[in-house]
C-alpha cells in the first residue's frame, strides 16, 4: 500500500513538471494565433507547408499561416496569412515558400516591394515562388550526372569498335 502512495505522488510531480514545461514552451516559442488582418497567396506548390507555420519579413515572424486550401477554379494551393495588425506590406511584394534546413520545417518569407500603396485587408499577394522540392532536384542533378557519363561514352566510341593504331616503329640501332 505504501509503494502505491508513492508510485502516485511521483506520477503526480512529473505530470506537473510536464505541465510546467508545456506552458513555459508555448509562452517562449510564440505559439498561438497571431491577431491581426488576413492576406492570400497562391501557389503551384506548397510543399511542406502547413497550417500554423511562420510568415516572416527578413526572419522575424510577422504572421502564421491560418488555412491552406485548394481553389477549384486554378487549381492552385490557396495559402490565408494572418499578419500583424502594426506591419504593412506593400502591394508590389512577393511571397515564397522557404525551408528551416535540410530537416527543418516550412515558412512563408515574404521579400518586401517598394510601393506606397500596402495590401489590404483580404487582399492578396501576387508575385508568388512555389516550394523547391528537395527530392526532385537532387534526382534531376543525379540523372544529369548519370546522362552526362552515359554522353562521353557514346561519343568515345559512336558505336563502332575502337580503331587500333600501331605501335611506332623502333629505329634499329648500327651494327659495330
Amino acid at each position: 500500500m505504501k509503494r502505491n502512495i508513492i508510485e502516485t505522488v511521483l506520477g503526480a510531480i512529473v505530470l506537473l513538471v510536464a505541465g510546467v514545461f508545456l506552458l513555459y514552451g508555448s509562452s517562449a516559442t510564440d505559439a498561438g494565433k497571431i491577431s491581426g488582418y488576413d492576406i492570400v497567396a497562391k501557389f503551384n506548390e506548397v510543399g511542406a507547408l502547413q497550417k500554423g507555420d511562420d510568415v516572416r519579413i527578413g526572419g522575424v515572424k510577422i504572421g502564421s499561416v491560418e488555412s491552406i486550401t485548394l481553389d477549384p477554379k486554378t487549381y492552385r494551393a490557396s495559402a490565408n496569412l494572418s499578419i500583424m495588425n502594426d506591419v504593412k506590406i506593400p502591394a508590389d511584394s512577393s511571397a515564397r515558400i522557404s525551408s528551416e534546413g535540410l530537416m527543418g520545417g516550412a515558412y512563408v518569407a515574404i521579400d518586401v516591394g517598394g510601393d506606397d500603396d500596402a495590401i489590404d485587408r483580404g487582399g492578396s499577394i501576387i508575385y508568388t515562388q512555389d516550394a523547391q522540392n528537395l527530392e526532385q532536384l537532387l534526382g534531376k542533378f543525379i540523372f544529369s550526372m548519370d546522362s552526362g557519363n552515359k554522353d562521353k561514352a557514346a561519343n568515345a566510341d559512336n558505336g563502332k569498335p575502337a580503331a587500333t593504331t600501331p605501335a611506332p616503329a623502333t629505329p634499329a640501332l648500327p651494327q659495330m
